[in-house]
């Protein structure tokens, strides 16, 4: 895997949080943290996306879907798009 330094402005009041999550979720290590927060922050993209996709339903059809509804209809929509 190839790497390359990316550079970062930190505020020094937001230092101390930077260092306290580093060290929890990064092991001290602040390209782990970062590699991590990005995992968490894609989670939380499709997260807001499904929910925007049961909205738009909901808006559409007039009653809430279930859970397994829209993963039924998620699935389908990525079969298109693969």
């Amino acid at each position: 895997m190839a790497a390359q330094t990316v550079g970062f402005a930190v505020a020094d009041d937001d230092r101390p949080m930077l260092d306290r999550l580093v060290e929890r979720y990064g092991h001290g290590n602040r390209s782990e943290f970062l590699r991590v927060a990005m995992r968490v922050m894609a989670a939380e993209e499709r997260a807001e996306r499904l929910r925007n996709l049961q909205g738009r339903a909901h808006a559409q059809v007039g009653r809430v879907f279930t859970p397994d509804e829209v993963n039924a209809l998620v699935r389908k929509a990525l079969k298109k798009r693969g």
